[in-house]
């Protein structure tokens, strides 16, 4: 008897982690470090200005180090993160979900959050700097669509019907500017670091879509 397939894993990070990236984290962890301490020893003296150097140094570097090494996958319909630990999310099952928007020096991110029992993953969906940018591929969005289809929270749906209006814009050929993420991420105001986007409104947005 011919056991079934075991579902594949398939990776949800825009961008793979690369040791080159990782030196500059930690680079910059060092340096603040030394400033920080640096000011902490012309006031308190050399000794608290070393400890405090060390402290915000290694724990900047841990912070950083965490974050260069995380990664996101799905596994069947659960979505997994992996940093220091492994958490995962069943997509079936969700409490929540939400589009979140982050803005840095213009660079905009616009990212799935997904939280159950306590547990909260933001899966990045695509990242945008002026006119272009990088986006999920075309398999891992449609099966996140297939596995929000089947989720028992009814926003399951509209975030499925969303991933498959980006691809068929993609499909069409459509330039950044013209696809469904690239417009989400566009009418957050400026000005936010990270902001959550109203279920209305995107509920709304996705309804009017092609």
């Amino acid at each position: 008897m011919t056991e079934p397939a075991q579902p594949e894993r398939l990776p949800l990070t825009l961008a793979d982690p690369s040791k080159r990236r990782g030196c500059a984290a930690w680079a910059i962890s060092l340096v603040f470090g030394a400033a920080l301490g640096g000011v902490v020893g012309l006031i308190a003296g050399r000794v608290a200005g070393l400890v405090t150097a060390a402290v915000v140094a290694g724990v900047l570097g841990l912070v950083t180090w965490a974050t260069a090494r995380r990664t996101v996958w799905l596994d069947g319909h659960r979505v997994v993160a992996k940093a220091i630990g492994t958490k995962s999310v069943d997509l079936h099952a969700v409490d929540r979900l939400e589009l979140i928007v982050t803005d840095v020096r213009g660079v905009r991110t616009i990212g799935l959050l997904v939280a159950e029992k306590r547990k909260t993953i933001n899966v990045s969906l695509a990242v945008y700097s002026g006119t272009g940018g990088r986006e999920l591929g075309i398999l891992p969005l449609r099966r996140l669509a297939d596995a929000l289809a089947g989720s028992s929270n009814t926003a399951g749906l509209v975030f499925s019907q969303l991933l498959v209006a980006q691809l068929r814009a993609e499909a069409r050929g459509e330039a950044a500017p013209e696809r469904p993420l690239f417009q989400l991420a566009s009418v957050a105001p400026t000005g936010k670091l990270a902001q959550r986007l109203k279920a209305e409104a995107v509920t709304k947005f996705v309804a009017n879509l092609p």
